[in-house]
């Protein structure tokens, strides 16, 4: 009782009437407003996904919808064709997301066509729909009429031409009208039996809510809204049934016209059959025009003979066309009506896309795009594809295949994150380095495939037995690397930093990948003791004045106490000259990476030594100084 109460209570209080009006698709719904159109879909893992856009409307659409009849027209049209292509989206999130191998026939499809198999059967469905619509609703009832005209002369022969039922007898017009409703309320009837229709209308409902919850100042939670009407003065389902209503009336009058004015010269029934069809089909945007300015008419008044004529839709609507939705239903409703509003409010409000399945190439093509247009490097987009489908990056661009929505929805995830700047490997939390899975986040930076020769250099350089010291040690990577391959040779390694947060790391990447380091936190040699036979160091090299003109994601993510070498970038190596010979053994080695440049000026502040070589990197450029000592 106290919920039919909070009904009636919410029906009579003042309407705060709005713009936006919907359409339930699968598994959600779709909002329009004056500026934009949003649709919320509630994909397979339960999360309500949103495709916004803007409408962008042209200067001769805008013109066109301001015209009495030819705006109904224009809605008609744009509505079906936007209709039409919301719900394929809407198929496109909500359907299978089939985890096994792509069939023979799917993989054929996407390396000849570069299109997937889903979307052909979905537009071939919508073909299919169309013809089917045609067939049912304008040829079936006329088909039926003569049928009955036929079998009532099988039946009685002796029958008089003003008994029969013909074009020319009232009787045939009536008798098409209600041919027309019964087929008209069968349809909506009969697919209520498809369960997914079933949750359509229920989402349809869930729309209607909404919308009437905002339209009474009913806050928009999901449990407010569902005590509001599932009824709507402005819905589809009223427009149908006055379209078919005028269809009847102008068809009926149109048809007798013609019979008596133009058919005496053409005797063949099917010829008259098919004209008769065909006007149907040709004047459907003239009623549809009719029909619009109609609803809009009942919408702007509220008596009871207004009410009398709306009854039959909003009969419809609670009988057939919408069911009580769920609180979810009602939540992707909801999603939709406030993206609607947000972008409405604000032009500067970014359009959003779905994510669903689709091919390879193009795929990447348009996330290579999307990474240009936001200057990020391209190449990225290549590993993150690579990574997510667990394809080489080299096969990458020799493989065609389609992308399953589960697949395409980590690969949008990556791709949102890689966008606001953060480094791609802290995104994806750990990246290879000498043949080894090194953890990697913002406390130290991400090892790069330079530093893999620094590894190199180092363990070609160690003898059994040998003590390893790794200066800046950051993620651990080259003492790792030094630990595992010379495993079993009794060498020993140590790794140090400044930064407490780099050597936790450096300690979780060295339990992962099994290998005993030594970990010292310390300011250079501040807590070092004894001496190393090879010292290795990788410290900051970049010129501090270069800094801000790094990357973003360098410059904005990664520690800057790990790249700022000072004025000149040199300043940890003439730290490193100053005290390193008093860590080294007799003929100890210290091994040094460097920015470009930089070898020369570095052999300069090593004046003492007795050996020293420059080594470039797989780029031709000195990046690596040995100096034996």
């Amino acid at each position: 009782m106290a919920k039919k109460e909070k009904k009636e209570k919410i029906k009579k209080s003042a309407k705060n009437c709005t713009y936006i009006g919907g359409q339930a698709v699968l598994e959600g719904v779709m909002m329009m407003g004056k500026t934009c159109m949003a649709t919320a879909v509630r994909d397979p893992d339960g999360e309500v996904q949103i495709e916004a856009a803007r409408l962008n409307r042209s200067d001769a659409a805008k013109t066109a919808s301001k015209i009495p009849f030819v705006r109904g027209v224009v809605n008609l049209f744009s509505s079906l064709v936007r209709g039409t292509k919301t719900l394929m989206r809407s198929a496109a999130v909500y359907g299978d997301d089939d985890e096994d191998e792509p069939g023979k026939i799917q993989k054929w499809f996407a390396e000849k066509f570069k299109t997937s198999l889903m979307d052909v059967l979905t537009t071939v469905s919508v073909c299919i729909g169309v013809i089917l619509a045609v067939a049912i609703f304008f040829l079936l009832p006329r088909f039926l009429v003569g049928l009955i005209s036929t079998l009532q002369l099988k039946i009685n022969p002796d029958i008089s031409a003003a008994a029969l039922i013909n074009e020319h007898h009232w009787a045939y017009y009536l008798l098409l009208a209600i041919i027309k409703l019964i087929i008209f309320l069968a349809y909506l009837s009969l697919i209520l039996l498809l369960k997914d229709i079933r949750r359509l209308y229920m989402y349809h409902g869930a729309e209607h809510k909404t919308i009437n919850a905002y339209e009474h100042g009913v806050e928009l939670t999901p449990e407010k809204v569902k005590d509001c009407s599932r009824i709507h003065d402005r819905c589809g389902t009223s427009f149908l049934f006055i379209v078919l209503f005028i269809n009847i009336i102008v068809i009926s009058v149109l048809s007798w016209v013609f019979y008596e004015y133009v058919f005496t010269a053409m005797p063949s029934k099917i010829a008259r059959f098919f004209i008769n069809v065909g006007l149907e089909i040709v004047l459907l945007p003239v009623l549809a025009g009719i029909s619009y300015e109609v609803l809009k008419l009942l919408a702007r008044f509220d008596n009871g003979f207004v009410r009398v004529l709306k009854l039959p839709g909003m009969l419809l609507q609670k009988y057939l066309t919408t069911r009580e939705p769920d609180e979810k239903m009602i939540e992707v409703a909801i999603a939709a009506f406030n993206k609607v509003l947000e972008m409405d409010a604000d032009a500067t409000v970014p359009e959003t896309t779905f994510v669903t399945g689709g091919i390879l190439s193009k795929m990447l093509e348009e996330t290579k795009k999307k990474f240009a247009a936001h200057d990020v490097d391209e190449s990225d987009a290549e590993w993150i594809y690579s990574l997510v489908l667990e394809v080489n990056r080299s096969d990458l661009l020799k493989t065609e295949r389609t992308v399953r929505p589960s697949e395409s929805k980590q690969i949008a995830e990556i791709v949102e994150k890689r966008l606001t700047g953060r480094p791609l490997w802290y995104i994806i939390g750990d990246t290879e380095f000498y043949g080894l899975k090194i953890k990697c986040d913002e406390r130290a930076l991400i090892p790069r495939p330079e530093t893999e020769l620094l590894a190199d250099i180092a363990i070609k350089s160690v003898e059994d037995g040998d003590k390893v010291l790794d200066m800046c040690t950051g993620t651990g990577c080259v003492a790792i690397a030094i630990a595992k391959t010379c495993k079993g040779r009794h060498v020993s390694v140590t790794a140090a930093d400044v930064s407490d947060a780099a050597i936790m790391l450096a300690k979780e990447n060295a339990n992962y990948n099994s290998v005993d380091v030594n970990f010292i936190v310390s300011d250079l040699f501040n807590n070092i003791h004894g001496r190393y036979n090879i010292i290795v160091c990788n410290p900051p090299y970049i010129k501090s004045g270069e800094i801000p003109f790094l990357q973003r994601e360098v410059r904005e993510y990664e520690p800057r106490i790990a790249l700022d070498g000072g004025d000149d970038g040199l300043e940890f190596y003439r730290l490193l000259a100053k005290y390193v010979r008093n860590y080294l053994t007799r003929d100890g080695m210290l091994i040094v990476e460097c920015g470009e440049g930089q070898s020369d000026a570095i052999l300069k502040i090593f004046p003492k030594r007795d050996y020293a070589i420059v080594l470039k990197d797989l780029s031709g450029v000195e990046r690596f100084v040995k100096i034996v000592f």
